[in-house]
Order: structure tokens, then C-alpha cells, then sequence
């Protein structure tokens, strides 16, 4: 069971004379950005954004320190969700090679914007790609999104901020959650929800179907159920060896194909 209208989603309302309005239908979804009910027991659908065209995920390159295995972790629920991922990496001018941190995920086809509200770098190519689409932002807290924002446009960081904060409070299905036009077209909303989306309806075994390095490997494998961690003739294993597979990318495999964090 899930939310039947939820934010994102398209519908038709009828308006009556006092103004105020109903909804007659709720258009069918693309898709959407789930998760379980955070409370205890909680086996309802909850819709965190429906329709997006993209995720967004923001990490700094330093202060604080990148968590990748956070990043894939979100990699791993926007690939479940069939939404495409954009990974912007900001404070680029607080490292030398921010593409030394990110570099790894370009030729896994996931696209990088390197930003700096500082230096102004990556601004107007993020500002471009949010442009006419409906994006959920998503990232750790203290890595620049509310100033990133701001330098897209003038006060839409602050009040990004002010829902996600009311959000974290709450964590309940009945917090607001609200989608922030942009004023060149397309939409914004902060999805903090991500940090708490559970894997939890995937099976081990389909995994790797979720790492575009991996899911072309494993085919080869000789053994049609290969945990890809000590098996003979294991291409996934030879692909590490042989340095096709990143091997923090293959850490967070391991992880989040053993259920952990």
C-alpha cells in the first residue's frame, strides 16, 4: 500500500465556489521515490517524490569529509528507482584534485558537475541541468546545498533549509514536504528522506544488478549463484584484480549486498 497523491504527482482538481479545492484524479506516475514508513512496524509505501526526472546528490570534496559509501548507497537506490543520477561534487576549492575523490564514477556513465560557491566553477552547468526538470536533492548536511541554490537563484537555499529542517524534526508521513519552482523553469525538492530509504524489498543476489560495473561481469561468472567473494574463474573477482572495478566500489558492494551500511 503507498500514498495515493503525493508530491510530484499530476492531477486534476475541481475548484469550488469558496475556493478552496478537490482532487478528481491522480494522473499514473513514471515513477517514483519510495521508502517504508519510518515507524516501527511500518509496512506502508511512503511516496518521497513522485515523477522526478533526476536525483541530485551533493557531497563536498572536504569539510566534511566525502562519504562515499553514502554516495553509493544513493547510487544503489536511484538505479532500484529507475531514476537517473546527477553527483555534484562541491567545495572544489578546497582540494587540489577534486576529480582524485569523483573521478571514479564518470566512466561508470554517471555524470559529475564540480562546483564552488567560492570560485563560482560548475554553477551555471548545474543551473542548466536542474533547468525544466523536477529534481529531488539529496546529501549529507553541511556540504553547501543551501548555498549552491542561492547562487541559482537568490533565496531558494534558505528556503530549501527551513522545510528540511522542519522535516528532520518530524520524520513522520504527515510532515510537509513541498516542491520549490525554479524561476527559469522546472522544480526543486529536498528529499533529506533519502538517508533512511531502505533497501527492502532487494534480494543479495540482484545487487550487482545495480552497480553498471558489475552487471555485465557477472554473466561470466562460473557459477550461476557466485557471492563474487571467493569462487573460482569469478569475473567480478578478476575485474578487481585487474583494476577494472574500483575496489571502494566494490567495498560498498559487498556491504550493501551483506545488508550493511
Amino acid at each position: 500500500m503507498g500514498d495515493i497523491a503525493a508530491l510530484g504527482d499530476k492531477v486534476r482538481v475541481t475548484v469550488g465556489a469558496d475556493g478552496s479545492g478537490a482532487i478528481e484524479e491522480v494522473e499514473e506516475r513514471k515513477q517514483a521515490i519510495v521508502r517504508l514508513d519510518p515507524r516501527p512496524q511500518g509496512q506502508y509505501q511512503q511516496v518521497l517524490l513522485a515523477n522526478a526526472d533526476q536525483a541530485v546528490f551533493v557531497f563536498a570534496c572536504a569539510h566534511p569529509h566525502p562519504k562515499l559509501r553514502m554516495l553509493d548507497r544513493f547510487l544503489v537506490i536511484a538505479e532500484k528507482q529507475g531514476v537517473p543520477a546527477v553527483i555534484v561534487a562541491n567545495k572544489t576549492d578546497l582540494v587540489e584534485n577534486a576529480k582524485e575523490i569523483f573521478g571514479l564514477y564518470e566512466p561508470l556513465g554517471y555524470r559529475v558537475i564540480y562546483t564552488s560557491t567560492q570560485t563560482g566553477a560548475g554553477v551555471e552547468e548545474l543551473h542548466d541541468t536542474l533547468k525544466n526538470k523536477i529534481s529531488a536533492l539529496a546529501g549529507p548536511s553541511g556540504v553547501g546545498k543551501s548555498s549552491l541554490l542561492n547562487e541559482i537563484q537568490p533565496g531558494l537555499g534558505l528556503a530549501v533549509n527551513e522545510i528540511s529542517k522542519v522535516m528532520d524534526k518530524g520524520r513522520h508521513t504527515t510532515v510537509t514536504r513541498q516542491m520549490f519552482p525554479l524561476v527559469d523553469g522546472g522544480y526543486v525538492a529536498d528529499t533529506p528522506g533519502w538517508k533512511s530509504l531502505a533497501l527492502w524489498d532487494t534480494e543479495p543476489e540482484e545487487m550487482e544488478a545495480y552497480f553498471p560495473e558489475l552487471r555485465d561481469l557477472v554473466q561470466n561468472c562460473q557459477f550461476s549463484d557466485c557471492s563474487h567473494t571467493h569462487e573460482p574463474n569469478c569475473a567480478v573477482l578478476a575485474a578487481v584484480k585487474g583494476g577494472r572495478v574500483h575496489p571502494e566500489r566494490f567495498d560498498s558492494f559487498l556491504r550493501l549486498r551483506a545488508g550493511q551500511e
